[in-house]
């Protein structure tokens, strides 16, 4: 009882406060926490399954990573180690393929897999694919528009009267995230795609269990940027629908 009347007395002082973390924006929230912990759980899950298994080939995770790239006419991108787990990602401004220790010098089902994905990055860079420069246009915006999620938020507690053109920028900058969690999609899913196609032509991993094996990988990693764009497209929705109510 004393907490609710604590809430019920903070909601009268602060109602701008109250009306942007309401009950269904507590929804989204919690909505949007659970699918992201149910896809971290299958991606490690799978990973810690098939990081155990080895390939039959013996070809390391940095091995299999030069070799998609040198199919592909790709010679100018350095695949380099970094520390901690899953943290493999292509950087394309440096030409840098940088593989987790583990999956660089692995042998495993899960590091071939992880390696021809980032691989595959690299091959959209070369190729020029759509996407991903839209990706990487849509990610330079957002460092600019971040601040339109705090700022105006502060304003509205301090100046009330700000409300309406705060909620606006609050969408627009939710907006932006949308956005770039949107044009990930294609880009994560084509890698893939690109991946799962150069090992089984290069007969880098065989059919059957070890092909199941990455894919496994592969999808249930697809399913991160699944959860983060519906999470930040319901809260982009939730501050669009206020928004556009203050109007």
């Amino acid at each position: 009882m004393p907490l609710i009347g604590a809430v019920g007395r903070f909601s009268s002082l602060y109602p701008t406060t109250a009306m942007i973390f309401s009950p269904v924006y507590i929804l989204i929230m919690i909505v949007t926490a659970a699918l992201s912990f149910w896809a971290q759980h299958k991606v490690k899950s799978a990973y810690k399954r098939y990081s155990q298994v080895r390939a039959r080939n013996g070809m390391s995770g940095k091995e299999v990573a030069e070799w998609m790239m040198r199919e592909a006419g790709i010679t100018d991108v350095e695949v380099v180690a970094v520390a901690g787990q899953l943290t493999d990602h292509y950087d394309p401004i440096n030409k840098k393929l940088a593989l987790s220790e583990g999956n660089y010098a692995g042998t495993s089902i899960a590091a071939a897999g992880i390696a021809a994905h980032e691989a595959g990055h690299a091959v959209q860079h070369a190729k020029a694919y759509a996407p991903l420069n839209w990706r990487m246009g849509a990610i330079y915006l957002q460092r600019f528009t971040s601040p339109l999620l705090f700022i105006p938020m502060i304003a509205m507690m301090l100046a009330p009267a700000l409300r309406g053109p705060a909620l606006i920028l609050m969408a627009a900058g939710m907006g932006v995230i949308m956005l770039v969690n949107l044009i990930t999609l294609p880009v994560e899913f084509d890698a893939t795609r690109r991946a799962k196609l150069a090992l089984a032509e290069g007969g880098i991993l065989q059919p059957g269990a070890e092909t199941e094996g990455m894919n496994k990988v592969l999808d249930s990693a697809a399913l991160t940027y699944v959860a983060a764009f519906v999470g930040s497209l319901l809260t982009f929705l939730y501050y669009l629908s206020l928004a556009l109510g203050r109007r």
